[in-house]
């Protein structure tokens, strides 16, 4: 079998030992140099080029470089007939719950307002409330929103979770539905975004979603940049209506270095760490993917291009 590799936020000789441990029985050929398009059955991608899928014929599976699909379903030309397998991988997922739980304990115990008066020499207590009266919720209740509830809601904090069908996890409140979505936000003074960026929920971050949050509230966005209208979140930190935003993702990156974000003091920026892949153990997901297709089984991440994840 043959493979072929694009990606335009890592490079081939980083991912050559993982892939040809984890599959040695594949040949992998680095775009652009792929020889002849019809000998490619697998697509291993990350924004492939615009038509780039529909020119290999005889293509089988094509499987994403990271959790997000986004970037295959922009692809005007996609080959809706192959199947999209979405990348689960326990590292990306613990580092996601790791990034989450720091970054809502940071706007918990007030530790930018720590950081602000510590800049201003001011010495001045400020009590934040026990964890079980702090209310959190999370946008997106996927794999990775999933497993960031669950860990916050083992802390101790208030936890709920929205998204677009009902869930059952241990201590998080579900609300999913258009219907719902009122009421979960009016109920979050911290919310981490993690929903998946479809034609639905781009800019899910804007002024609508910021008004509906509790006053003074924290927004963190870990999912994609294509959530967040950034003029609606400056003028909702100007406003007092937001307090303080975490955000790990830019429409644009890496962020320009003249963009406001930079030098707000009320935005924390991190250069989209949340959940990096690691070859390595992405690698091995791949491949049990890839056993998968040769054995005619069912893919348990198989991506409905309908809905957009």
């Amino acid at each position: 079998m043959i493979a072929a590799f694009t990606s335009t936020w890592d490079s081939f000789p980083n991912w050559a030992p993982a892939l040809r441990r984890a599959m040695p029985g594949v040949e992998f050929r680095a775009a652009p140099a792929i020889g002849d398009p019809a000998e490619i059955e697998v697509a291993v991608v990350w924004w492939p080029p615009p038509g780039w899928l529909a020119s290999l014929p005889n293509l089988r599976l094509i499987l994403s470089q990271g959790a997000g699909v986004d970037h295959i379903l922009a692809d005007p030309l996609l080959p809706r007939h192959v199947p999209i397998i979405r990348l689960v991988d326990p590292y990306m997922t613990r580092s996601m719950v790791e990034y989450v739980i720091f970054q809502v304990l940071r706007l918990h115990l007030k530790e930018p307002e720590f950081r602000r008066q510590q800049s201003r020499h001011i010495w001045r207590e400020l009590t934040p409330p026990n964890a079980e009266h702090r209310r959190v919720g999370i946008l997106g209740l996927g794999e990775l929103g999933a497993a960031a509830a669950v860990a916050l809601a083992a802390l101790g904090f208030d936890m709920a979770g929205w998204s677009r069908s009902p869930k059952n996890l241990p201590g998080v409140a579900s609300f999913s539905g258009a219907e719902a979505l009122d009421s979960f936000l009016a109920r979050s003074e911290i919310l981490v975004c993690l929903v998946p960026l479809t034609a639905a929920t781009r800019g899910i971050l804007g002024r609508a979603t910021f008004d509906r949050l509790p006053r003074g509230a924290g927004v963190i966005n870990a999912g994609r940049g294509g959530h967040l209208v950034e003029a609606d979140l400056l003028a909702a930190l100007a406003s007092g209506q937001i307090s303080e935003a975490v955000l790990d993702v830019f429409e644009t990156e890496p962020l320009p270095a003249d963009h406001p974000f930079w030098d707000h003091p009320q935005i924390v920026v991190t250069p989209h760490v949340a959940a990096r892949t690691n070859p390595f153990t992405a690698a091995e997901a791949m491949a049990g993917n890839l056993r998968r297709l040769v054995a005619g089984e069912e893919f348990p991440d198989l991506v409905d291009p309908d809905v957009g994840y």
